[in-house]
């Protein structure tokens, strides 16, 4: 994904904290933002500490949400910049578990328009501000 799909500066990721529609399951916060003068969707990705306390876990699970995205670019909508927040629930996850979650919590957040075929719904919270 190239860096222009990112959303990189402080500014950014608080601005669609403070204004934009937030939706989490276990695993995964989505905070999604409307910008419509976006030419394609931004992303951020923010994995914690208390996900994972050395680099390579955090790293990993940064790796594996950036590949379900790229993934699923297609059917993300372009007008929008939104933020993937992991949760310590996600810490062992592998690619299989992140791809399931992830794409649950995005069809929640309606990042994605709809749940592709093998993912079915689970139990969710959801958060308005």
């Amino acid at each position: 994904m190239r860096k222009s799909y990112r959303v990189k500066t402080e500014k950014d990721f608080q601005n669609a904290f403070e204004n934009g529609d937030s939706v989490a399951n276990r695993a995964f916060v989505i905070y999604k933002l409307e910008k419509k003068e976006n030419k394609h969707f931004r992303v951020g990705i923010s994995v914690g500490k208390k996900v994972g306390h050395t680099a390579v876990i955090r790293n990993r699970l940064k790796r594996y949400i950036r590949a379900v995205i790229t993934e699923e670019k297609l059917q993300i909508d372009p007008h929008i910049d939104f933020l993937v927040i992991t949760r310590p629930y996600a810490r062992n996850f592998d690619m299989t578990e992140v791809r399931k979650n992830l794409i649950h919590a995005l069809t929640l957040a309606h990042v994605i328009t709809e749940l592709p075929d093998g993912i079915e719904e689970n139990k969710s919270e959801r958060h308005s501000d």
